[in-house]
């Protein structure tokens, strides 16, 4: 099983930018589905976008869409979460996960159960 390391939150004011990063240990992300999301307090955790490590296609949550991207670094065998033009309620504890292949095919948007691995998480915390 993959091992993850998020890094890159902080404290940002609104309007400011900050890039997370996810870096795999144990393997490498090969072909795997790498997602993002998000976890408010007292709120369930949310998708924010995924890349196929494979193929490279992207998605992005409409919440998010315009303001961040992800991406991927093969070798650096790590993913990338440029944050741009944030908002306080962006604020939250932000998880990177591997799942496989085919949760980039789905047409639906991928929940937390389609990931078998998570990192630990980084706080972004964003004041207004």
């Amino acid at each position: 099983q993959v091992q993850l390391v998020e890094s890159g939150g902080g404290l940002v004011q609104a309007g400011g930018s900050l890039r997370l990063s996810c870096v795999a240990s144990g393997r490498t992300f090969a072909t795997d589905t790498v997602g993002w999301f998000r976890q408010a307090p007292g709120k369930e955790r949310e998708y924010v976008a995924h890349i196929s490590w494979s193929i490279g296609n992207t998605r992005h949550a409409d919440s998010v869409k315009g303001r961040f991207t992800i991406s991927k670094d093969n070798t650096k065998n790590t993913v990338y979460l440029q944050m741009n033009s944030l908002k306080p309620e962006d604020t939250a504890v932000y998880y990177c996960a591997a799942g496989p292949a085919s949760i980039n095919v789905r047409s639906r948007t991928p929940t937390t159960s389609d990931f078998g691995s998570w990192g630990q998480g980084t706080q972004v915390t964003v004041s207004s």
